[in-house]
């Protein structure tokens, strides 16, 4: 599971990639749940008719979703990730899956352990041509007591086990699992897909797409 990657802090290929002005602050670079970091999702004035109105908007949120039943944000540590075979039932995730909102979190890449050697091995997972990655997610907003207003954002994931490259990662005994990296054509489709039509859209990158290599460490760890 994806609980760290490197956001995407170049303001002019955040633009180019995505195709909208990322927020005035990118938040931090090195991204672990419950960060502040960005997100990417549909207007909620895109279908007006109003030329005007962009059809995607660029906002800061909290890495790991935070329902609105939730009593804090501390439920971030466990909803950095929602896996695509338990999104639609899974109480953290399934109010966000059924009203669709979908986003797109951007990343220079994201990080796991290769644990081939017995010892975990930080890896660097970043897409082989080094354009920024697109990886699907949905996004929610939580009203804390004070009533204030706060976005959240989790990482969709599907199974990795038979993937060329994602199945060399984790622990032996622990189920392979993967972020979706949305290739930039299925961008508009997936901000705007209904429940019924999203999982067809949650499929694997190809490896020879991706490229892993060692990492180096950032402040010190890659990994906790």
């Amino acid at each position: 599971m994806c609980s760290h990657f490197q956001a995407l802090k170049d303001r002019e290929r955040f633009q180019r990639q995505f195709g909208v002005a990322p927020p005035p602050d990118l938040g931090k670079s090195d991204m672990w749940p419950g960060y502040v970091g960005s997100f990417i999702r549909s207007h909620p004035f895109a279908n007006v008719g109003d030329a005007a109105v962009p059809q995607r908007e660029a906002l800061n949120g909290l890495f790991g979703l935070v329902p609105p039943w939730s009593p804090d944000t501390n439920i971030t540590r466990y909803t950095y990730n929602a896996r695509s075979e338990t999104v639609a039932a899974k109480p953290s995730f399934r109010d966000a899956w059924k009203k669709s909102q979908h986003c797109i979190i951007p990343a220079e890449a994201f990080y796991e352990p290769d644990w081939r050697s017995g010892k975990p091995i930080p890896t660097r997972i970043a897409r082989a041509d080094g354009e920024p990655m697109g990886i699907a997610g949905l996004w929610s907003t939580w009203k804390s007591p004070k009533g204030e207003e706060l976005h959240s954002f989790t990482m969709l994931t599907v199974s990795a086990e038979h993937h060329p490259l994602m199945h060399l990662f984790h622990k032996p005994a622990e189920e392979k699992r993967m972020v979706v990296i949305l290739p930039a054509a299925c961008f508009d489709d997936w901000l705007q897909a209904r429940p019924e039509h999203s999982l067809a859209l949650l499929r694997h990158s190809p490896a020879v797409a991706l490229q892993a290599i060692q990492a180096t460490p950032v402040n010190g760890a890659l990994f906790t």
